[in-house]
């Protein structure tokens, strides 16, 4: 499908969905097959119900996943209310019986998509994609034995979520801190059907050879100073992660490409041009 110029450099404001797969790398040729149906069936079936038009949808494969963009004329609020309380009840129809039930990750954010022949770009993009592969959104679908993490932006939390709705449980959020190469960003994560999830905290990992400290070095015990006089004890400093997402080659955590750009299906162009 060809785009004149002026579409090629026109952005039009859409609610980005990335969906991804938890531990995806570690399915066989097969069982990668019957993973990627069920999660077309269980986003497709909840587009159905909640009455989202495959007209309004851009959709784009990613392997273990699917990146989505949803015209602004349908509702975020139908998007965080309904469409994800029908993805939940649908992937635990799918995940009935399965021996290893599938989990999954979804980021949303709301800001400028341009679209292309080759599918949909731009920072509203990347951030999506992000908040999906956080660390944090992996370690809460494990510590909370969970089918689903929805995590959103911060300006998507208070401009939608914060007002509640529908199925729209702001209380049940909570949010994280996550350090990406653009700078630190607020993300807040829900589990659909729980309480505000409690956000796992990080230890460094210890590198490879390092020794332990002397005891010499040893600090003086909680509440003491090194002559022994009792000292305030510091607040813990908050949980700060950072993402490493799959979409993008990266060094030293700095992204050297984009965010991948695959297929478009399922629109037109003269339906982008309104």
């Amino acid at each position: 499908m060809n785009h004149d110029a002026t579409e090629l450099t026109e952005a039009h404001y859409e609610l980005v969905i990335s969906v991804d797969a938890r531990r995806s790398g570690q399915y066989d040729d097969v069982d990668k097959q019957r993973m990627r149906a069920r999660i077309y069936r269980v986003l497709e079936t909840a587009f159905t119900h909640a009455a989202v038009l495959p007209d309004a949808l851009h959709t784009e494969d990613r392997g273990d996943g699917v990146l989505l963009a949803v015209q602004g004329r349908v509702a975020a609020t139908r998007l965080l209310g309904l469409w994800l309380v029908e993805v939940h009840e649908k992937l635990r129809e799918e995940n009935r019986g399965l021996r290893v039930p599938l989990g999954l990750r979804i980021g949303m954010h709301v800001g400028p998509v341009r679209h292309d022949d080759r599918g949909i770009s731009g920072r509203a993009v990347d951030l999506a994609c992000r908040l999906a592969d956080s660390s944090v959104a992996r370690r809460l679908l494990d510590a909370e034995d969970a089918d689903l993490v929805l995590v959103t932006s911060a300006s998507l939390y208070e401009e939608v979520v914060g007002s509640g709705g529908k199925f729209i449980e702001p209380e049940r959020y909570a949010p994280a801190r996550l350090e990406l190469k653009e700078g630190e960003v607020t993300a807040w994560f829900h589990l659909p059907g729980r309480p505000a999830p409690q956000i796992p905290a990080t230890t460094p990992p210890v590198p490879d050879g390092a020794r332990p400290r002397p005891a010499a070095e040893d600090p003086a015990p909680e509440g003491e100073g090194p002559s022994g006089a009792a000292a305030p004890v510091a607040d813990p400093p908050p949980a700060q992660y950072t993402v490493h997402g799959d979409m993008s080659q990266h060094h030293d955590n700095v992204y050297q490409q984009p965010v991948h750009i695959g297929r478009s299906t399922g629109r037109e162009s003269e339906q982008r041009k309104g």
